[in-house]
């Protein structure tokens, strides 16, 4: 091992995948992952509840940022008018569950829309999530600046699981990676499951893959078509707003303009990764997310030997580049995957397609 250690180009390579073992196995970086990837799970979820029913979504980027404004709004207001203490259970608070309510209601609010334009309306779809999306940002950096909030309600806080959990070999790592997160974050691997588990094996997922699919025949066999997708599109706006609600409530405990920043388009990344699949694209999700962590990982434990004394030569020689480069990685990656997988994946066959009761087609 350490012979190949000492090969210039596939010894760094090698001693930079020991690092990242030992560090994820430490479980240190471990909930910083899933923290990471827990928006662009949620938003991921929201597209493809949409697009297994046939209903492209791009607008989730404008309903997750326009849910993480009233989520933190709605949350302040109601923190300023009947202020309390952090519970005992994630240090929750009336505020907080205010916020996390009013953030899902927002998120269906404007799924409604998106359904309405896209369904009813028979809009094109990509204009519709367009419309989301910028109307999303200008309304909520005006709103920001015209209001000027400069209190919060807080945060929800992580759990402490028990060190003998944590300390179980093997896997008290990956246990601390699901348990040392706050409740949106612990909700995701749940969600994640119960949405694959309906998705494919249920009446209710086999009536949503026939729509997607071949809506014409669904509606021939009785499956109300435009009924099933406005219900699916507002089931998608119920992860969008609870991811919208995360960043604000259990993230940073503040609002930012275009704090999303690109999340929702690297949700659609993860998501046709995942091959239109609820696990596939959670596991899209940690991979994007946790190319981020990597660098926040190497910030809070440097690397020793040789791959150390590399990494720091790099810092001090170019630091604006090494800072960033971290953070523009799962951008990276988006372009990756868009590039060399969506031409290789089949998205379902009525994506996008708006379906008119009894047309000839």
């Amino acid at each position: 091992m350490d012979v190949l250690l000492d090969i210039p180009v596939l010894g760094f390579i090698l001693q930079f995948l020991v690092y990242l073992v030992q560090v994820i196995g430490s479980g240190h970086i471990a909930p910083i992952i899933l923290g990471l990837a827990t928006p662009i799970a949620l938003g991921a979820l929201c597209g493809v509840m949409n697009e297994r029913s046939g209903v492209v979504n791009i607008g989730i980027e404008g309903m997750m940022l326009f849910s993480a404004y009233v989520a933190f709004m709605t949350a302040l207001f109601v923190h300023q008018a009947f202020p309390a203490e952090p519970g005992a259970l994630f240090g929750a608070t009336p505020a907080l569950i205010a916020g996390v309510v009013a953030g899902i209601a927002a998120g269906m609010l404007i799924s409604l829309l998106h359904a309405w334009l896209s369904i009813s309306v028979r809009a094109d779809q990509i204009i519709s999530g367009t419309i989301i999306n910028i109307t999303a940002l200008g309304l909520t950096s005006y709103l920001n600046r015209l209001i000027k909030p400069f209190d919060s309600a807080g945060t929800f806080q992580s759990f402490r699981p028990p060190a003998g959990l944590v300390n179980l070999p093997g896997i008290g790592w990956l246990l601390e990676m699901f348990t040392a997160v706050g409740p949106i974050a612990m909700s995701v691997l749940v969600l994640v499951i119960i949405t694959q588990v309906m998705l494919f094996r249920s009446r209710w997922g086999l009536r949503t893959r026939a729509v997607g699919e071949h809506p014409k025949a669904a509606d021939t066999v009785g499956i109300n078509v435009i009924a099933l997708r406005y219900r699916n599109v507002l089931i998608g706006g119920v992860f969008a707003g609870l991811a919208g609600a995360y960043l604000t409530l259990e993230a940073t405990g503040s609002f930012q303009n275009n704090m999303t920043a690109g999340r929702g388009f690297i949700a659609l990344a993860a998501m046709i990764f995942g091959r239109w699949t609820p696990l596939g694209a959670f596991g899209g999700a940690l991979l994007f997310m946790g190319s981020q962590a990597i660098g926040v990982a190497i910030r809070l434990a440097p690397p020793s030997g040789d791959l150390g004394t590399f990494l720091a030569g790099i810092q001090q020689a170019y630091p604006s580049i090494y800072n960033n480069f971290f953070t523009g990685l799962p951008y990276l990656l988006t372009i990756i995957v868009l590039a060399g997988v969506v031409g290789r994946s089949n998205a379902p066959a009525a994506d996008g397609k708006p379906y008119e009761k009894e047309s000839p087609t």
